[in-house]
Parts: C-alpha cells; structure tokens; sequence
C-alpha cells in the first residue's frame, strides 16, 4: 500500500512539474557551440532555459561529451547543434536521444551555396557562421522552430528575431567598411586551419590555413615548407594563431619563414570556432566578428 502510494505521488510530481514547464511556456534548450548558444539566447530571451556545451576556446571537431553533458542533454526539450559533421562524435551521443528533438542549423542552408570538402564526410564546410548571410538564415530557422515548440511565444521569438537580424545587416555594413581600408593585394589570410573560408569568399580574402578544415588534421613538415614559400611569394606581413587551435604550428610556420629571410609576425589569435570569454565583448558572434576583422586588417596594413 505504501509503495503504491509512493508511486502515485512520484506520478502525481512528474505531473505538476511538465505542467508547469506548459504553463510558463519555458523549453530546456541545449545548444553546443558558443556561436549558437549566442544566437538561440538573443532569439529565445528569458522564454527558455538555455544551457551552452562548449564555451571559450573550445574546439568543437575534437569535443568529447562528458557525464555532465549527457546529463544535460538528456534533460533538453530541444537541442541546437551546427551540423555538417562539426561537432565530430557528439552527433553519436545526439543519436541515442531519441526522445529528444534535435535540430541542426546547417539544415536552414542551402546545400548548393556551401563550399564543398574533402576533409568531411558531408563534403561541405561546416564553418558558416563566418558568413553573415548564413548566420541570418539562421536566425529565421532557430524563430521557426522555437516558436513551433512554444506557440504562445512567437511574437516574442519573432521580435527579438527582427531585432537580432538588423544588428547583423549592420555588422555587415560595419565589417565591409573596415575591410575596404585594406588594400585588395594585401587581402591574405593565414591561419591555424581553415575556419575561414566563408569569411574569404565573402569579404574577398584569399584564405590559407595550414591544418585544413578539421583541427584533427595535422600538419606535416611539407604543408609547413608549402605554405611558407607562398607567404615568402606574396610577401605576408602577419599570419595568425586561433583560440581553440593550439598555437604551436603557427609559430612552427613562423620560424620557417624567417629562417629564409622574410618576416613575418603573428598578427594576433582570432576566434575561429568559439567565441570569447562569456561576458565580454568577444563573447558575443557580432564582438567576436568586429574583433576579428579588426585585427585581421590592423595586423595586415
């Protein structure tokens, strides 16, 4: 009789407390990169309960989910995820969720704009927050689906949407302005790997970076001696370290191209696949990208 009464009651608090997430229309949502914790917050507000896996200079291709992590995960009405083999072995964890709904923002994309890859499965790259573009595209789709999960709330979702899609048109503006003060020759950029590019295609930079796509991926001495040749070639004042890669390679390529003559500085570390420390500045996609340009084109002149 105790036992019974003991489930009833353990039923009857599993009850209340999914009736009360109805009711004041709160999600627990879980997001993997910084970038899309970013995002989902500036679109979700104080409507959902947000929890972010990967914060500063952590490198998503290589991330191994721990027990807190699964633990999160598995209490999540809804994951956002980047998709396009990103986050590496985190998507087998996704896939045992069964219960648990799953969205992908490589999926609001379309396929036939992205830049194809050798390096991934998918064949494309999955670093397309570095395109603006994309990133609004984005907005839209985390709009659409909060508010297919919480109906109630789609004015909100789509003002704070609205409001997020005009910083990033002005970002835009901002971003292209300052690009314009760096002489068009002079618009190379050498990095860890190659997070870039989308930033590349969009901006108009040619875009080198020395581990391939995936950090995974490493360096041999003749992609060293390769690259150095051509920074040597079109005489590259600056290459740059990046926050989440392990900054050894860069300095590696350094020496070698100083060993010959030419020199060459680190320009600075740029945010490639995280944004900076949270509440700072760079902690932000839209501070992380002015940061990033600004040193690019600071270091480059």
């Amino acid at each position: 009789m105790k036992k019974t009464i003991l489930l009833f009651l353990i039923a009857l608090t599993i009850f209340n407390c999914k009736n009360e997430k109805q009711t004041n229309g709160k999600l627990n949502v879980v997001t993997t990169t910084s970038m899309i914790t970013d995002l989902v917050k500036n679109v979700g507000g104080d409507h959902i309960n947000l929890q972010g896996l990967m914060g500063s200079g952590v490198d998503p291709h290589l991330y191994k989910a721990s027990e807190g992590d699964v633990t999160k995960l598995s209490n999540a009405d809804i994951i956002f995820y980047n998709g396009l083999h990103l986050e590496g072995k985190l998507v087998e964890v996704f896939e045992k969720m069964k219960n648990i709904k799953t969205i992908a923002i490589g999926d609001a994309l379309d396929k036939n704009t992205l830049i194809g890859s050798e390096y991934f499965a998918s064949n494309y790259d999955p670093h397309v927050w570095f395109n603006v573009d994309y990133w609004i595209q984005a907005t839209h789709f985390v709009v659409k689906k909060l508010s297919e999960a919480i109906p109630e709330q789609k004015t909100t979702f789509q003002d704070n949407g609205d409001a997020y899609i005009k910083q990033l048109e002005n970002l835009k503006i901002q971003l292209k302005a300052t690009i314009d003060t760096l002489p068009k020759e002079q618009r190379i950029l050498v990095t860890a790997h190659d997070a870039f590019n989308y930033f590349g295609k969009a901006f108009g930079f040619e875009v080198h970076g020395l581990q391939g796509l995936s950090t995974a991926t490493e360096a041999g001495v003749q992609d060293v001696q390769n690259l150095s040749a051509f920074i040597i070639e079109k005489k590259v004042k600056a290459i740059f370290i990046e926050s989440s890669v392990p900054k050894r390679t860069i300095e590696a390529l350094q020496a070698a191209v100083n060993s010959k003559g030419h020199n060459v500085i680190i320009g600075g570390s740029l945010y490639s696949d995280a944004l900076g420390n949270a509440g700072t500045v760079e902690g932000t996609y839209i501070g992380m990208f002015e940061y990033n340009v600004n040193t690019i084109v600071n270091a480059l002149k």
